[in-house]
């Protein structure tokens, strides 16, 4: 998988100052459009849009500063539509605009090409199995937040709060199906995963009952389910244990994401610092 990643770059690289197509690069990969998304996501810790805009922008400094070219000329090579687009954009990166980075000589900022290698530590093993589950349904309190991937999420913390116990309670007695008990379920991510995009977010059960007044239901189709075990300090070991799903197990293992929830079912200790957690990821396996 590395290795087709390397060659996704090597794509990329290539064609800075060409549309660059998604799904074409998917191919190269020899994966889904989806899980190149989730995999660049996880193991560069950038979207996959947004490295190819840095380094468009990274590239077009050095011509700016070159002077060979006026600046109209290098923003429509890299896909700018308009000089002020294209200075916009230029600025939110480097700080500075292009016409006065070429004036002054200013110093730009650089995203460096990026070339994933394999790291092997073998100081630790992945708990997980994969089960073929029919349809199923959610039922729980939803809201939107944004997505956070490092430290504790506050929007998640402060719903959650505002939740009625005795409701949560009587919706915990429906959960008849795994993962048992309240689960926190976040669906509709944007496909870009990047920092403060919006997710719907669950705080249900999976259940054959009907939907009590107040709640909202969500219909998941069937199909197979990767689900990774984790004990530890919450929330560093499910978010660590989140990005070493993508980082080492999706690459050593014949499996690719697919779209759907992702569930989160935890069991918090008596002080509230350390959880038994359970994850459960929607997969398919590769083609051969």
């Amino acid at each position: 998988m590395l290795e087709r990643l390397n060659q996704v770059m090597g794509h990329i690289e290539g064609h800075l100052d060409q549309s660059i197509d998604v799904a074409g690069l998917a191919r190269t990969a020899a994966t889904s459009e989806y899980h190149l998304r989730r995999m660049f996501s996880a193991l560069a810790g950038m979207p996959l849009s947004e490295y190819i805009r840095r380094r468009r922008l990274t590239v077009a400094g050095a011509d700016v500063l070159a002077g060979h070219e006026s600046l109209l000329e290098i923003a429509v090579r890299y896909g700018y539509g308009s000089g002020e687009a294209f200075a916009r954009a230029f600025r939110a990166m480097h700080g500075v605009g292009p016409g006065e980075a070429r004036r002054t000589g200013a110093a730009l900022v650089a995203q460096p090409r990026l070339t994933f290698r394999l790291t092997v530590e073998g100081n630790s093993s992945m708990r997980y199995r994969v089960v073929d589950r029919p349809d199923f349904t959610v039922v729980g309190f939803k809201t939107r937040v944004p997505l956070v991937h490092s430290g504790p999420n506050q929007a998640i913390i402060d719903f959650v709060r505002g939740l009625d116990r005795e409701a949560l309670e009587r919706l915990e007695k429906l959960a008849d199906q795994e993962p048992q008990g309240i689960v926190a379920v976040c669906d509709d991510l944007d496909p870009s995963r990047a920092e403060g995009t919006e997710l719907d977010y669950y705080q249900g059960v999976i259940t054959t009952a009907a939907a009590p007044d107040g709640t909202t239901t969500l219909t998941v189709p069937s199909g197979a389910w990767a689900v990774f075990t984790v004990s530890g300090p919450t929330p560093e070991a499910i978010q660590t244990l989140w990005r070493d799903v993508f980082t080492q197990w999706f690459p050593s293992n014949p499996y690719r994401g697919r779209p759907g929830p992702e569930i989160l079912r935890t069991r918090l200790s008596a002080d509230g610092s350390e959880a038994d957690a359970e994850l459960w990821l929607p997969v398919e396996r590769e083609p051969a």
